[in-house]
């Protein structure tokens, strides 16, 4: 079992862009929604590789960086110049294969309304890991990433699964209902997917086959556990 869990590699895909809208302020990945995840599957062997549509340095989110918002896993990531160099120099999306890895991650923030929602080569690397069979895993507000990404029957992939997102409620707390181009929660619906929730900030996360996903940050590391389990 230990040499399996050695050999398990997986890919987490992020955001580059950076521009919360036009409101002059600066988006980017939520840290602990990297983080979280990262610690709690390379703490158990995997070997993680991490990927952006631009490829280099993935924009962290301010919002994520502040002094409320740490966690053990943020302020492990503070000094830990590994981690930070997977961040700072990622890999170009376009030049990843998804055949090298066994499972893929979308951390949150949110950067991916923008890019990861519209870019065709993370749509068409989803739909690959979807139809090798392999865990496909989204937190907060990376199932976005979900948006233009379809099945094997040509319809939208999330459609009659059971998944949930960064809620309807959650965006309006943090007050950027009207900056957002779309809200997770009416794009999964809209999409056919069988939405829930829990209450705003609740860990929660559901997954109906291959496919997992978070409502927001606090449930980044139940996302990864059930990866993990799904991979085992």
């Amino acid at each position: 079992m230990n040499q399996r869990i050695k050999k398990m590699k997986i890919l987490f895909v992020l955001t580059s862009h950076d521009s919360l809208g036009d409101t002059g302020k600066k988006t980017g990945f939520w840290i602990e929604e990297f983080a979280a995840p990262y610690y709690s599957l390379l703490d158990k062997g995997a070997e993680i590789t991490v990927a952006t549509p631009m490829g280099g340095k993935a924009p962290i989110d301010p919002s994520s960086d502040t002094e409320d918002a740490q966690t053990k896993d943020t302020i492990r990531f503070k000094t830990d110049k590994v981690a930070q160099d997977l961040v700072n120099y990622t890999k170009l999306l376009a030049e990843v294969d998804a055949a090298d890895f066994d499972a893929v991650f979308y951390p949150g923030g949110h950067g991916p309304l923008w890019d990861l929602a519209n870019d065709a080569t993370s749509v068409k690397l989803i739909e690959t890991f979807n139809e090798q069979g392999k865990p496909i895993a989204f937190v907060c507000h990376a199932p976005a990433a979900l948006k233009r990404v379809s099945g094997a029957d040509g319809n939208k992939l999330v459609k009659g699964k059971k998944v949930t997102g960064f809620t309807n409620s959650e965006e309006e707390a943090v007050q950027l209902t009207n900056v957002v181009p779309f809200l997770v929660e009416d794009m999964l619906k809209e999409s056919g997917g069988i939405y829930s929730k829990k209450e705003d900030w609740a860990a929660y996360a559901v997954q109906d086959g291959n496919l997992i996903t978070g409502q927001n940050p606090a449930s980044s590391e139940l996302v990864a556990k059930k990866l993990f389990e799904a991979l085992k």
